[in-house]
């Protein structure tokens, strides 16, 4: 994490240039350690120093292949049992209040394998195994299944994988610990859906009602459900014809309009999507090209079999997300990438990104320099030797973050990176620091200047 009050320090312990001799002078602060704990493999030398000025916390980063077999065994033998059993305390920790951590970590941390933590005293244990062993046997699943602890099985069940034997479906859904979850995914029997309905539970029917597998005659049963998420869900179905979908979407609609939380929750934060639209035949799939709903458009956009006529009409799609999905296809003309990105950037939580495309126009990005958008001339940064005039230019951006991808970018000079490693937003400085064309020169400088 960048140092707020010492960024050049910070990033000057993940420079992947830094020496090893300014990796242990910076190990002394905590800054330095900051920066260096988010580095790969790690010298004796430096790991010796962030044990001698590190705390548990910096302990618990120091394992496994990013460090020495002798450091291993030197951190197993320390003498303060905060270092020595630091990574197992974390551990054990996160065990205790339920949150999700890796079963390999689980194993090393209690010293014993998988099938034999899935069968331990600890019922928080047991669950975490569920929650972070996907793939166990059935053998393994049908005992957490079965465990006398709620909150095993209901851990046991959060994900469709490694899912329920048909055999054991009925139990499940009539277990409270368990109902909601595997209401969600297992394919469900008539009486199955009775009974879940009979409920009346609020929960029990929200998690019925975005069931993938439901036929005709249980998505009916739904139809007059008062609830937004249950409708958004409904309307989502294979099973309700444009009409009713109209109405539903309508109904919910109008209870955003009027103020309601749940209905916009139910609109614009529901990650679900009417997946089933993949697998019917092409010809039923193009009738959802003038769908008024921008999920079914979407999910249409993420299929390869389309004919010419429909890809032009998805890349002209009015919503932007519609035409992104489109634009991921691998025959996406370069124009067409171009349009996108230079209208509205690249979407950088989805990746790969738009421009790393193989049919993406790469040479024109130093003309994204001159677009008014910020956000499309970060873009412009993506070429690895854009000209060192199109930096400076980024440079001098009111916005930290174009700033902060000059000082990441492979082309910098030396007088742009003491520019930036002198910026006032930290987060820029940290970059500068931690970028490879950092001479040495200069990180002895940085460490001078601190003390270090």
């Amino acid at each position: 994490m960048t140092s707020l009050n010492h960024p050049r320090l910070s990033g000057l312990g993940r420079n992947p240039a830094a020496p090893q001799d300014v990796l242990v002078r910076l190990a002394a602060h905590a800054a330095g350690r900051h920066g260096i704990l988010r580095r790969g493999r790690l010298a004796d030398a430096v790991v010796e120093v962030l044990l001698t000025h590190g705390d548990d916390i910096t302990a618990v980063s120091l394992r496994g292949d990013r460090i020495s077999p002798a450091m291993r065994r030197r951190i197993a033998e320390h003498p303060d049992p905060a270092i020595r059993d630091a990574y197992v305390d974390f551990v054990r920790y996160t065990v205790d209040r339920a949150v999700t951590i890796g079963i390999d970590s689980l194993e090393e941390a209690y010293g014993q394998p998988r099938r034999v933590l899935a069968g331990s005293p600890d019922p928080r244990l047991r669950a975490a195994v569920a929650r972070a062993w996907y793939d166990r046997p059935v053998a393994v699943q049908v005992g957490l299944l079965t465990d006398s602890d709620p909150s095993v099985r209901a851990a046991a069940t959060e994900h469709a994988q490694p899912g329920v034997p048909p055999e054991w479906r009925d139990r499940c859904l009539a277990d409270p610990a368990m109902r909601v979850n595997v209401a969600r995914y297992v394919p469900l029997t008539s009486d199955q859906f009775a009974q879940l309905m009979r409920t009346e539970d609020e929960k029990v029917i929200k998690a019925v009602a975005g069931n993938p597998h439901l036929s005709a005659d249980m998505v009916a049963r739904l139809l007059d459900i008062d609830d937004p998420a249950v409708r958004v869900a409904v309307a989502q179905s294979r099973h309700v014809d444009t009409e009713t979908r109209n109405r539903l979407y309508a109904l919910v609609e109008a209870e955003r309009a009027a103020g309601s939380i749940a209905a916009d929750v139910a609109l614009n934060w529901n990650f679900a999507e009417p997946g089933w639209l993949r697998e019917v035949p092409l010809d039923e799939r193009l009738t959802y090209l003038d769908c008024s709903y921008p999920i079914f458009r979407r999910v249409l956009a993420s299929c390869p079999d389309l004919p010419e006529e429909a890809w032009r009409r998805l890349d002209d799609d009015p919503e932007l997300s519609v035409r992104c999905a489109a634009a991921r296809r691998p025959d996406a003309p370069p124009e067409v990438l171009e349009r996108l990105v230079r209208a509205h950037g690249d979407v950088s939580n989805i990746r790969p990104p738009l421009v790393e495309h193989p049919n993406f126009p790469r040479h024109t990005l130093p003309t994204f320099v001159d677009e008014p958008s910020p956000h499309v001339r970060y873009v412009a940064l993506q070429d690895p030797e854009l000209p060192v005039t199109a930096l400076e230019r980024l440079a001098a951006a009111a916005e930290p973050f174009l700033r902060g991808g000059v000082a990441r970018h492979p082309n910098i000079t030396d007088a742009l990176l003491e520019q930036l490693l002198s910026d006032p937003a930290p987060e820029v400085a940290d970059e500068a620091a931690a970028n490879p064309a950092l001479r040495p020169t200069r990180m002895y400088r940085i460490l001078t200047e601190a003390g270090l």
